[in-house]
């Protein structure tokens, strides 16, 4: 004799079924991300240096990934960090946090945790109160991504 599932069990399936789907690991791209970078610089060219990017190398959960981030200024009224933008190529929102400065910050750094989908890299770009731009990458690898779409 064939086990028959209950009604519960098929109502318990009927709804469940659409939420597994939309679980799916995040499809954006390195293009996606370079579009998010360049509406950030509005095209300008970035250059590499000031900026100090802080994390693990190596991530074994991708959920809570620490990260730090520097940007060598004096910070006086006349040179100093105005913003500086996270970016990373594969999660589903690759702009990932601005964070904004003035002088009287006394020293452009930051701490956070960012989540990771996957093993990427993350870039941190600042935009200097004179307009350049610096930047720094990190290639970090994520044995546990984290992101999935909702």
């Amino acid at each position: 004799m064939t086990a028959r599932p209950t009604r519960r069990t098929a109502m318990a399936l009927v709804l469940a079924g659409p939420l597994a789907l939309r679980l799916s690991p995040a499809a954006a791209t390195p293009d996606e991300m370079r579009a998010a970078v360049d509406a950030f610089t509005g095209g300008r060219p970035v250059n590499p240096g000031r900026v100090t990017l802080d994390v693990p190398l190596l991530v074994e959960n991708g959920n809570a990934v620490p990260l730090k981030v520097s940007v060598e200024s004096p910070m006086t009224e006349d040179d100093y960090v105005k913003e500086v933008a996270i970016f990373n190529e594969r999660n589903p929102l690759p702009d990932v946090i601005r964070l904004h400065f003035t002088p009287r910050s006394g020293r452009a750094a930051a701490e956070t945790r960012i989540r990771l989908s996957g093993s990427q890299n993350v870039h941190a770009i600042a935009r200097m109160s004179d307009g350049s731009l610096w930047s720094a990458v990190a290639d970090v690898i994520v044995t546990a991504p984290a992101c999935a779409e909702s």
